[in-house]
């Protein structure tokens, strides 16, 4: 008597839960979420569309796992960042993260998030909000960071930590912007160095009204 326990309907054997999501990030990093057919997706992960429900949820659901899983892996320099012991150096660690997670080798280049955050529609407000969020996380992070950095006298009193949050990030998505379109890892190194030599840059708090 055959006593060996088959596989389940519509998951191959061997299926790998931690190889199907990063796969499935990669999609979603290269095409954007909109641009991610479900065919792309169960394709790229190896399995079916049941399985992909089964184990992943929805494609909605799957890309909240896939920015978890590129929040913790690519882009976690910017958690990272925030555990330095100087503002040069929280400045130094982020842009330079983001220059090797939007270069990496064998993956697409620039941001998952700024490409994913290309969706139009009612139908997309749920992704956008999420990818802004994580985003206004990341930003909240730094802003506490450098409000840090003002208290203990790393950084001068009049710098505004917000205002310094969002430079640091506005230059983060540049960099992954120029890698999208082609730009070596090696010229945007030299741009983030230049931006370091002048750190850190003039950015008051707001006048008081």
């Amino acid at each position: 008597m055959n006593t060996q326990r088959s596989a389940p309907v519509g998951r191959p054997r061997g299926f790998d839960a931690d190889e199907a999501l990063e796969n499935a990030m990669r999609v979603f990093w290269r095409n954007g979420y909109e641009g991610a057919s479900l065919p792309d997706l169960t394709e790229a992960m190896g399995i079916s569309r049941t399985s992909m429900y089964a184990a992943f949820g929805n494609k909605e659901e799957l890309f909240r796992k896939a920015l978890a899983r590129y929040a913790d892996g690519p882009a976690s320099y910017g958690a990272e960042s925030v555990a330095e012991q100087t503002a040069l150096r929280v400045a130094t660690v982020f842009l330079h993260g983001a220059v090797r997670s939007s270069t990496l080798p064998g993956y697409p280049t620039g941001c998952l998030s700024l490409r994913a955050s290309l969706v139009g529609g009612e139908g997309g407000q749920a992704v956008r909000d999420l990818l802004a969020a994580w985003r206004d996380e990341t930003g909240t992070l730094l802003s506490e960071r450098f409000r840090r950095a003002v208290d203990e006298g790393d950084l001068a009193p009049e710098t505004s930590p917000d205002l310094l949050a969002r430079y640091l990030m506005t230059i983060g998505n540049g960099v992954a912007i120029q890698a999208a379109g082609g730009a070596e890892r090696a010229d945007l190194e030299r741009i983030v160095d230049a931006v370091l030599r002048s750190w850190p840059p003039d950015l008051s708090r707001p006048d008081e009204p």
